[in-house]
């Protein structure tokens, strides 16, 4: 079943200090399956990755590679423009950032569950009926 992936998630697999059960089992979940994500989600990986560099988690190698090996990944990047008005309203709802509300209306519309560790995501998603990825 696709699903939409949050940035929260894709942290845990490169960083160890994010990574958790959950990450390890929704990377499983990718052999079989494929991601979604919203635009936005290329700017917040990148974001990650540059922290990591600075504070020192990651060198700038270890981070292209990162770049690389998630590229290789079943990852769908949507484009689809999105109302802003919309994203206000779901990022005010669910008490979201805008970022996050870009999640929770990509799995909207495309009735997916999202994979996340971000608890107010998780609630809103349930909330909305799309659900949350239970991985495991």
């Amino acid at each position: 079943m696709p699903f939409v992936l949050d940035n929260s998630v894709v942290s845990g697999w490169f960083l160890e200090n994010q990574a958790t059960p959950y990450t390890d089992a929704v990377a499983q979940r990718l052999r079989d399956d494929r991601a979604h994500v919203p635009a936005v989600w290329e700017l917040e990986f990148t974001n990650v990755l540059r922290t990591a560099c600075v504070r020192q988690r990651l060198d700038a190698q270890r981070a292209q590679a990162v770049v690389v090996q998630i590229g290789a990944l079943p990852i769908s990047v949507d484009r689809h423009p999105v109302a802003r008005s919309e994203m206000l309203a779901l990022a005010l709802r669910f008490g979201l950032s805008s970022y996050d509300a870009a999640y929770l209306e990509l799995a909207l519309r495309l009735q997916c569950p999202i994979a996340t560790q971000d608890e107010a995501m998780r609630q809103a998603a349930l909330a909305c009926g799309v659900g949350w990825l239970a991985a495991g």
